[in-house]
């Protein structure tokens, strides 16, 4: 018989993580863990809710949380795009870690750096950090300060790097309106950009649809996933929208069987794709490192994120410059919880 507990946790940034949405000092998630009683095995998710983002985000999820673990069935698990993601985890951590050539050390995964928002100053600073370390793909955060600042940004990196050599993917999280989104594609266009995810917000799929058959820099698809649906919904979305790339976050897009699902659309359209983390801690983190892994990574990943917090879990995962390695010497350390059901 197997048992399911979980326990809040909060994890605490480095700096002040700035969106155009918000800005953040601390991010909460929540921890599954998956008990086989008879053989004493044990596996640990992270069910990653992302406050103000997730579908499931309400006063009631941890309600929702418990509930799905006193009623644990594995082969029926929630709709909830974070508690499937944790759930799905913790089950597989449960047979231990597959057995691949970056489990073993012997391959690694292309990362682009994050640049957060920041003042200028900040932003710039923290673009020599990225460049010095290596990086070949930067992904700059927009929409935080004004436009001009952000153009003397890139600006400043093109006049080092052309596209050729160093790339430049950009998030607006939905920061442009429809209204202004196409003069200021165009204006971005110049400066040799990879690509732009979510440029207006998430729910306009006429507006998106026509930004994307209109703009001069390919389109990707973020917050537009976010949520659980069914076959037929992602693909009439993808259908409708056409975008170029789009981004997964399995914990707030179904959980890996929901990315997956969004991955078979994609694909059958000529759509591509990469993984992206949702700020989760590094045990979410090395699950998708670890799914990405087992499918192959053609694509720099988003996946830069386990240095953000003072009191991530120490485990194998590690950088170095654009890559992620993952060490078979180390395993999760997970402290001593409260955990409850």
């Amino acid at each position: 018989m197997m048992k399911a507990y979980w326990c809040p946790y909060t994890l605490r940034f480095r700096f002040e993580a700035r969106t155009s949405r918000q800005s953040m000092l601390v991010k909460d998630t929540w921890l599954v863990r998956i008990l086989d009683e008879h053989s004493g095995r044990e596996g640990v998710g992270e069910c990653a809710m992302f406050r103000g983002l997730s579908a499931e985000d309400s006063p009631k999820f941890e309600d929702s949380l418990a509930e799905a673990c006193r009623s644990f069935d594995p082969d029926n698990l929630p709709l909830e795009s974070s508690i499937r993601f944790g759930f799905e985890t913790a089950i597989r951590n449960l047979s231990g870690t597959p057995v691949n050539d970056f489990t073993r050390g012997a391959s690694s995964i292309p990362i682009n750096g994050l640049i957060w928002m920041g003042d200028k100053a900040t932003m710039k600073q923290r673009i020599d950090e990225k460049i010095a370390a290596g990086f070949k793909v930067l992904k700059l955060k927009i929409g935080g300060i004004n436009f001009d600042d952000e153009l003397d940004l890139l600006r400043y990196i093109r006049d080092m790097y052309p596209p050729d050599i160093l790339e430049l993917r950009l998030d607006a999280n939905g920061s442009f309106s429809p209204g202004t989104a196409k003069e200021k594609l165009e204006t971005l266009s110049s400066l040799g950009i990879h690509s732009i995810e979510q440029p207006i917000q998430a729910g306009q799929p006429e507006q998106m649809a026509r930004i994307c058959s209109e703009s001069p820099i390919p389109i990707v698809l973020d917050e537009e996933l976010i949520g659980t649906r069914t076959l037929e919904e992602s693909r009439e979305l993808l259908e409708q929208i056409r975008p170029q790339y789009i981004i997964l976050k399995p914990a707030l897009c179904g959980g890996f069987s929901g990315a997956d699902r969004w991955i078979r659309e994609a694909r059958r359209l000529g759509i591509g794709y990469w993984f992206t983390s949702a700020l989760e801690s590094n045990i979410g983190l090395e699950a998708i490192a670890l799914h990405i892994a087992s499918r192959g990574c053609e694509l720099p990943q988003g996946l830069g994120t386990g240095q953000l917090y003072h009191n991530n879990f120490d485990g194998p995962l590690y950088l170095q410059g654009e890559r992620m390695y993952y060490n078979p010497a180390k395993k999760l350390i997970i402290p001593d919880l409260e955990w409850r059901q």
